[in-house]
């Protein structure tokens, strides 16, 4: 048994999607966030620069004595994850494996994925779904606009939905709809409302936190103790943080500001 953190790293405020999944399947269990907000957002750059980011999140997070790392970004995982796994000592966790295991239970073949440029320019979601589906259809397409309206906390007003709606036209016929961005499940209600009921949408933070027992229950790195915490942090200070993560995480969150220069690499 294990009583240290889970570390959770995204490249902003989208993670909690994830990290309130974990929570409620993991009760006992302590965690602590990174948002990498003073960089946001992941979906502009170029593989290098994510690498390193990631690279630098992972590395605060060790220094945070966690156990286990979950990638809650599907830029990083995409663009760096399977450079980046082999590098240190520690289970490290991405979004879309877990989500395409859980899919190909499915037996759904006409498949949507929405998610930043970064993300759909790697095709990480397609090759891995190819992989483990090869005779899946899918249709992929960028959103850029979207993670920074979730930051914002615009995810249910009118140019939300406007939005959504330009974004959703292309698809044709699809059966499930991945949102491929950990920010996207701040706007399920919306992309409902344009993508129709019978479409299947997928909160990638579910399967992650299932991944996540599995791994923890492996490695026999269970939680004993009930007295579980949660810290936040972000590198930069940025006003709606507190606000979304709180609403979203149903409880007060009062983010501390990492010390750069003293913790986290700036390469």
């Amino acid at each position: 048994m294990d009583n240290r953190p889970i570390g959770v790293f995204d490249s902003g405020v989208g993670g909690m999607t994830v990290l309130k999944e974990i929570m409620e399947k993991l009760p006992t269990e302590s965690f602590i966030y990174l948002g990498d907000t003073k960089r946001f957002p992941y979906g502009s750059k170029t593989k290098e620069s994510i690498i390193e980011l990631t690279k630098n999140g992972i590395e605060f997070l060790i220094k945070k004595d966690v156990k286990l790392i979950i990638i809650a970004c599907g830029t990083a995982t995409s663009q760096a994850l399977d450079f980046i796994k082999n590098l240190y000592n520690i289970p490290i966790i991405g979004v879309i494996r877990p989500t395409v295991e859980y899919i190909n239970k499915t037996n759904k073949k006409n498949i949507g994925v929405i998610a930043t440029a970064g993300t759909i320019r790697s095709k990480g979601w397609e090759k891995a779904i190819l992989n483990k589906i090869p005779d899946a259809k899918v249709q992929s397409i960028a959103c850029p606009l979207l993670a920074p309206m979730v930051e914002e906390g615009w995810n249910e007003n009118k140019i939300a939905t406007l939005a959504v709606k330009e974004y959703l036209k292309p698809f044709n016929k699809i059966q499930t709809l991945i949102l491929g961005c950990t920010h996207y499940p701040l706007l399920t209600k919306t992309i409902k409302k344009q993508i129709g009921r019978k479409v299947e949408i997928i909160n990638i933070g579910k399967f992650v936190a299932i991944k996540t027992k599995q791994i923890l229950n492996e490695f026999k790195l269970n939680s004993i103790d009930n007295k579980k915490q949660l810290e936040v942090y972000f590198t930069e200070t940025e006003y709606k943080f507190n606000e979304v993560a709180s609403k979203l995480i149903g409880k007060k969150i009062q983010a501390k500001l990492v010390e750069e220069e003293n913790t986290y690499v700036i390469k």
